[in-house]
Parts: structure tokens; C-alpha cells; sequence
């Protein structure tokens, strides 16, 4: 007689997911109905987003010793790491262009009136800004081996993460033991990290009341082309650049890949964070059939690096100040003025409020004049971050596909079987949980070993 089959796990995390949905309506809902009380729900929302950010750096340290770790060439990993920036400066450079393109169709600022009350605010911001790029690069130093992790700065637990894998690396047979335990921290990491998200309802709901009750429908009737425009730029972007190299380089569908992170983009949406969803990228990309070495180095430097949508923000913010306050730019000025703002945005990544930051002290540097125009778009930046950090996301997931394509890190296979559904994710775990997955030796060819999964 046959042995039965064993019973399916039913996932009941769509509940969860569902439940997201209804919390952000109902905080729409009262964001509108009483303002002041909404208002007021911003910490829970805060409060949701920080204990996923308190997962992030012990899960991309994890992530990237047991993908520096398990490979015995180092140069792989220099390769990875340096294909990554190459690409993140090239798509830094396409988002300017389609963002002045649709900026200078638009003219977002036309009919725009400055006020007193405003002109105060961009200066303030200015002031708080990004620090400049030789402290910038003296503060992906930690000062301590442990304060990469209790500061919660991701660049610095990247560099650590780094001479920790290249030390395994370099240890051999001895250093198993310990990518063995890490693998373990790992499924520990990412199981809390499961639990934590079924609070996301709850989270949702406090973020989304308390923007509706702070903005209102003044400023978004108000400031509605631009909003319009910059969403607009952002689904080109998406579409037409993402979805192209996708399809050119990976071979896939991007609505397919988009299908797939479906639950990411709802959890971005709605905490407008697109840090919120950093691990889940992690985990989704290497159940995709990407490598480790490539995901865990692609994706923690594409958070600081890729900015794609922030880019594409800076470039409309700008001309919508300097149409609003009548000096408008020549091209040549559009030019200077974010070329200097793509360099100044890398050292803001991952700050809270980054973008209008950026903003204004790349304005303060370059042209002066325009900071009183900084505060108009004060009150939609909310809505316009949702755009920069789906944008920004979609970016890093594509360019960890595409990196790995281009390094021959990817299961295509899987990727196939993973995309129609055949292979669905442990919601549960974040992980493929299986107890015989351990690092195993495997011939390599060439002669070479090199660490595999059985």
C-alpha cells in the first residue's frame, strides 16, 4: 500500500496581508474623520517600523558571512560588489534623465504662490541635512565592532559583514563550524522577524491615520500635478527602463517578478518605508534562485547606493520650486544642480526624511535662491515618499536579478518554477526551512571546492 501523502501547509498569512488592507482604509477613514485623534497614532506606526528596523542589520550581517563566507574565490565577490556600483551609478543616471524629461514637459510649479510662513522651511531642513562625503565615508567606520549593530547604520554593518566573511573565507575547514551557527542565527533572526510582522495591521493603520490627519485634502488638491507627475515618472521608470532590462537580460516578465514581492510593495505602501520590506527582499531573492554572495551584497548596497526613485524626486522637486518661485533653470543648471544632489543623497540613505534633506541642502549649496521654496512641498512629501520607496524597491529587486544574471548566480530554473507558483515561500520562516540544509563540500570545476547546499 502507498504511503500518503503528506498533508499541504495551508498558508494563512494572506489573512495577514488582507488584514493590512483593511487597517489602511480604516486609517484613511479617520484620518479624515478626526484629524487631531489621527494625529496622535503616529508612534504606533513609528513603533512598527522600528522593530522591523531593529531586525535589519542582524539579518544582512547573517546574510552576507554565509555568502562571503561559503565561496572560496574572494575575487567572485569583488566582482559582484563592483558589476553592483557600476549599475547603480548607471540607473542613477537614466532616473535623472526621465525626471528632467517630465519635469520640463510638466512645469509641475507654474501658478505656485510663495508665503512668508514657508520660506523658513527649507532652511531649517538645510541645516539638517546629509553631512558632506568625507564624513560620510569615515561613518560607514563603526566605532566599535558591535556598534554596527546597536546604531542600526547599514553600511556599516555591510563592512563589517564583509571582513567577517573574508575571514571564514580565508580560515578554510576551521571556519565551518562557525558559518554553521551563523545559518542557525539566521532561521532565528528570521522567525522573529516573522512574528514581528503580524503586527503590521496594527502598524499600517497608525501610519496611514496619521498622514491623512496631518496633511488633509488642502495640500493634496493643492499640490496634486506634481504628485500626479512624479507618480506618472515613477510607473515609466518602472515599466518601460525595469521592466525592459528585465526582459533583455534576465528573460522574465517584471509583472511577474512585481507579483511576486506583491506583499512587500503592499507593507511599503503602507508604513512608507521601503527599509520595512528590506528583509523580506532578502529572503524572497534567495528563495528566487538567486545566490547568496549576490544578494547579500547586492541588496544592502543597492538600499545606499540604488536610489532610483529618490533620484527621479530630487530632479521634480527641484523644477517644481524653480517654476514655483519663478527663476527657472537652463538645462545646464538642471544638470549641475543633480548631479551634485545624486552624490549628496548617498550619504542620507536610510534617514528618516531623507529626501526632502537632500533636497534642501543640495539647493542651499548650489543655488540659494530656491530654499524658501523647499517647505511648498512639505506637506505631500509623505504621499511622494510612498513613490520614492516603492521605486527605490522595485530598483534593488530587479538589480539583484540582473546581477545576478550577469555573474551566472542564478537557478533560471528555479526562478521559472518560483514565478508560476510552484515553489511557493515559507511565509512562516522567511526561509526555505529545511534541516538538511547545511553547508556540504562539493567538487567545483577546475579542481576547485567550494561551499554548496545539499
Amino acid at each position: 500500500m502507498a504511503p500518503a501523502a503528506p498533508a499541504v501547509k495551508r498558508d494563512r498569512t494572506h489573512y495577514l496581508y488582507i488584514a493590512v488592507i483593511v487597517a489602511v482604509a480604516l486609517g484613511i477613514a479617520v484620518g479624515f474623520a478626526a484629524p487631531d485623534f489621527a494625529v496622535e497614532l503616529k508612534p504606533i506606526g513609528t513603533g512598527f517600523v522600528n522593530l522591523i528596523k531593529m531586525m535589519i542589520s542582524p539579518i544582512i550581517f547573517c546574510t552576507i558571512v554565509l555568502g562571503v563566507g561559503s565561496v572560496r574565490k574572494a575575487a567572485k565577490v569583488g566582482k559582484v560588489g563592483g558589476l553592483a556600483l557600476g549599475y547603480f551609478i548607471v540607473m542613477s543616471f537614466v532616473a535623472l534623465a526621465i525626471g528632467l524629461v517630465v519635469g520640463n514637459i510638466i512645469h509641475p510649479g507654474s501658478g505656485m504662490h510663495l508665503t512668508e510662513a514657508v520660506k523658513g522651511v527649507g532652511h531649517t531642513q538645510a541645516q539638517a541635512a546629509a553631512e558632506g562625503p568625507v564624513d560620510f565615508l569615515l561613518g560607514i567606520i563603526p566605532t566599535t565592532f558591535v556598534s554596527a549593530f546597536t546604531e542600526g547604520q547599514v553600511l556599516q554593518t555591510l563592512l563589517v559583514a564583509l571582513l567577517v566573511g573574508f575571514a571564514l573565507q580565508a580560515m578554510g575547514r576551521s571556519g565551518q563550524p562557525i558559518l554553521r551557527g551563523v545559518e542557525h542565527i539566521q532561521k532565528l533572526v528570521f522567525r522573529i522577524l516573522g512574528m514581528i510582522m503580524w503586527g503590521a495591521p496594527i502598524g499600517a493603520f497608525g501610519a496611514m491615520a496619521a498622514v491623512i490627519g496631518e496633511t488633509g485634502m488642502d495640500a493634496l488638491k493643492a499640490l496634486g500635478t506634481i504628485m500626479l507627475g512624479f507618480y506618472i515618472t515613477c510607473a515609466l521608470f518602472i515599466v518601460i527602463v525595469l521592466g525592459t532590462l528585465t526582459k533583455l537580460v534576465a528573460k522574465i516578465n517584471l509583472f511577474q517578478l512585481l507579483k511576486y514581492l506583491g506583499r512587500e510593495f503592499l507593507l511599503i505602501v503602507s508604513t512608507s518605508s521601503s527599509e520595512s520590506a528590506l528583509p523580506r527582499l532578502i529572503a524572497k531573492m534567495e528563495h528566487l534562485g538567486v545566490s547568496r554572495p549576490v544578494v547579500g551584497i547586492t541588496v544592502p548596497t543597492g538600499y545606499s547606493f540604488n536610489l532610483d526613485g529618490t533620484m527621479i524626486y530630487l530632479t521634480m522637486a527641484s523644477l517644481f520650486i524653480a517654476d514655483a518661485m519663478d527663476q527657472p533653470m537652463s538645462v545646464g543648471q538642471q544638470i549641475g544642480l543633480l548631479l551634485f544632489m545624486m552624490v549628496a543623497s548617498k550619504g542620507a540613505a536610510g534617514v528618516s526624511g531623507s529626501g526632502i534633506a537632500v533636497l534642501a541642502s543640495g539647493l542651499q549649496s548650489h543655488k540659494p535662491a530656491l530654499v524658501d521654496g523647499v517647505g511648498l512641498i512639505i506637506g505631500i512629501d509623505r504621499f511622494m515618499s510612498e513613490a520614492r520607496a516603492v521605486t527605490n524597491f522595485a530598483g534593488n529587486a530587479v538589480a539583484t536579478l540582473l546581477i545576478g544574471t550577469w555573474t551566472g548566480e542564478v537557478d533560471k530554473e528555479r526562478v521559472n518554477r518560483v514565478l508560476a507558483g510552484e515553489l511557493p515561500f515559507d511565509e512562516k520562516t522567511l526561509l526555505d526551512d529545511n534541516e538538511d540544509d547545511v553547508p556540504v563540500e562539493v567538487p567545483e570545476q577546475g579542481g576547485e571546492k567550494e561551499l554548496a547546499k545539499a
